[in-house]
């Protein structure tokens, strides 16, 4: 049986792939009217295609459970999302636009800390932060950057509009399976990237690497970047593995570096010590040295913010950018823009109501069944309360945990997150909603990928993605529709 379109309703939502007369978008022409012209059980075989794929290519990533970590096979929809080159020039400009206020805003922070002293952002919410590190006071990293690889999260709701959900400083992970999509796709659905103008994505790490490179502290044509790793039982181990495979770089353990006295990071190899002019960290700040941060971290370099704040090697993301990745200063991110580059944000927020405050934190305890309540420094989708798919227990809970910490809480509206229809049976589809996960790079020059990593609710009906909380993923196709 082929995919019946006429009976596919996104039920009021905007879908990527199909609009209100359920007609193909201009993108997704091509792509829908070859998936019609496919029998169910060629759909089948192309589903179990990609299933043998994904096995073959060892794509996996790791949930943390009670029971312990679970290496899991990559979830995946066949069927990939559309988006039109003209809409996301305009995404990339906001992309961008942030990327750039944020890191004005984190040296200022570090520095100066004109915009408290100008009234944009309240003293406590950043004399609060979790992720403020006194030990970065003063320190100037290259071209003033401390966020190098950012995860952005955006959603699409309305009319197709693009809203920022939050943004990602630490260590934004994801663009691994980005790429992985893609291979799958082409292996799975060939004969559309022979009649399609769709966009590529595999400069990525020759970008990322680049971006790296100009980070180097040495004048040198060939600089030593190391990816470093907590090691096999992290959840993104995967990426990081495939990121040092893809940039030709050397994948280390904290074991495998050291600081010498002259405080430069060298790495431990069987022809001696080699010196390091890049790291690429996917450590959280407190384990990465454990003279400066956490004693007892076994992960990460002692020395290592000694020899980052003498010049001698550049870390990134920087320690303390995650100051900006904190959700309650999401809220400000507007204004930050329009503070730092006297221009109104091109990508807007979604209405964030901050718990801090004695007025908006009696609305949200009001409405608690209608908002989704977050933490200001968790991922992955926890610690969140739906407040639509909760119960008064969980409602009660979060009640509690909001008065105790009101800090440490945002609440937002319920957003009728986008759909695209998903491959659920031989045949049959079903709309799922989505969010969409960019990466934008920034040292010396900025780029940001041709789309991101789609991430999709599995469950109908459900808001939540994070592969973490038993999300799927799909390709994100850019179509070009004025390429010949």
């Amino acid at each position: 049986m082929e995919i019946n379109w006429k009976e596919y309703d996104s039920n009021n939502f905007f879908d990527e792939l199909i609009n209100e007369k359920q007609e193909p978008r201009a993108p997704s022409k091509k792509l829908v009217n070859y998936l019609s012209s496919l029998e169910g059980d060629e759909l089948e075989k192309r589903r179990l295609l990609a299933e043998a794929t994904i096995q073959e290519m060892g794509v996996s990533f790791t949930v943390y459970t009670e029971e312990g970590n679970i290496d899991r096979a990559w979830p995946f929809d066949i069927i990939p999302r559309t988006i039109s080159a003209a809409d996301w020039k305009i995404a990339d400009a906001g992309l961008k636009q942030r990327l750039n206020a944020l890191n004005l805003f984190i040296d200022d922070l570090y520095h100066d800390q004109n915009v408290i002293k100008d009234g944009i952002i309240p003293e406590h919410i950043i004399k609060e932060s979790k992720n403020f590190r006194p030990e970065c006071v003063g320190i100037s990293p290259p071209f003033g950057v401390w966020a190098h690889i950012c995860g952005t999260d955006l959603v699409r709701a309305g009319e197709g509009q693009f809203y920022v959900l939050e943004d990602n400083l630490r260590v934004p992970s994801g663009v691994s399976y980005m790429l992985e999509n893609r291979a799958i796709t082409k292996r799975v659905l060939p004969e559309l990237f022979e009649n399609d103008t769709i966009l590529p994505v595999d400069d990525y790490t020759s970008k990322l690497f680049d971006m790296l490179a100009a980070l180097s502290p040495r004048d040198i044509e060939v600089p030593e970047i190391v990816v470093l790793t907590p090691g096999i039982f992290n959840s993104a181990y995967f990426e990081h593995a495939f990121l040092a495979q893809q940039m030709g770089a050397e994948l280390v353990e904290g074991s495998d570096l050291f600081v010498a006295d002259d405080d430069c990071v060298y790495m431990k190899t069987i022809s001696g010590p080699e010196r390091v002019d890049v790291i690429y960290r996917r450590i959280d700040d407190l384990f990465i040295d454990p003279e400066a941060f956490d004693p007892t971290s076994v992960l990460g370099v002692p020395g290592l913010m000694r020899a980052w704040q003498k010049g001698n090697v550049a870390l990134a993301n920087a320690p303390g950018a995650g100051v900006a990745d904190d959700k309650v200063v999401y809220a400000y991110v507007p204004d930050i823009i329009r503070y730092y580059l006297n221009e109104e944000p091109i990508l807007a927020n979604v209405e964030t109501f901050l718990c801090d405050d004695p007025e908006q934190r009696e609305y949200v305890l009001a409405n608690l069944d209608q908002l989704v309540v977050k933490p200001a420094n968790e991922s992955g989708g926890y610690g969140m309360l739906v407040g639509p798919h909760s119960t008064k227990k969980d409602q009660a809970i979060f009640a509690d945990l909001i008065k105790a910490n009101p800090r440490n809480y945002i609440a937002q509206p319920t957003l009728k997150l986008s759909t695209s229809p998903t491959l659920v049976g031989k045949g049959l589809i079903e709309p799922r909603h989505l969010d969409l996960r960019p990466f934008i790079l920034q040292s010396k020059d900025t780029y940001v990928t041709t789309g991101g990593l789609t991430r999709v609710a599995m469950k109908k009906g459900s808001l939540v993605v994070n592969s973490s909380q038993g999300g799927g993923s799909k390709d994100t196709w850019i179509v070009d529709l004025e390429a010949k």
